[in-house]
């Protein structure tokens, strides 16, 4: 499922918050070097089979696809902010935070964000300026 010339960011597609992510990665990544796809999609779903084969664990909110490397969780979010725009790559500075600390944080509001911001019947549906961006299937 690599790509050599975009990364992929993997999310959930029914999660306001996450929808809202996807809109502020869309709109600082000038470049369009990241593309996008649901984790309820097929390469969503192959995507989380890999990581629970190879860490043991089922991510249900964000996969990162780079240079041929899954991350998950808060590194996963880091690792995007590297390809933004303005001074987001700054935040990838956390990345020296250790991992159980850093995920204890993302773990919490990943686990709040239906309750908090909500969610949808079905996943974004992009809009046609926006569909390059988005990896179709099916």
């Amino acid at each position: 499922m690599a790509t050599d010339q975009h990364s992929i960011l993997f999310f959930d597609g029914i999660c306001n918050l996450c929808n809202q992510a996807v809109g502020f990665v869309i709109r600082h990544d000038k470049r369009a070097r990241i593309h996008f796809a649901t984790l309820q999609g097929n390469m969503g779903e192959e995507a989380r089979r890999h990581i629970q084969a190879t860490k043991g664990t089922v991510p249900d909110s964000l996969i990162f696809l780079d240079k041929g490397v899954y991350y998950t969780k808060s590194a996963a979010a880091l690792r995007v902010a590297g390809y933004l725009n303005g001074g987001w790559p700054l935040m990838k500075i956390f990345l020296i935070v250790p991992t159980f600390l850093r995920n204890a944080v993302y773990d919490y509001i990943a686990g709040h964000r239906y309750k908090w911001f909500g969610k949808q019947d079905a996943c974004l549906l992009p809009t046609p300026a926006l569909k390059a961006r988005f990896i179709e299937e099916g």
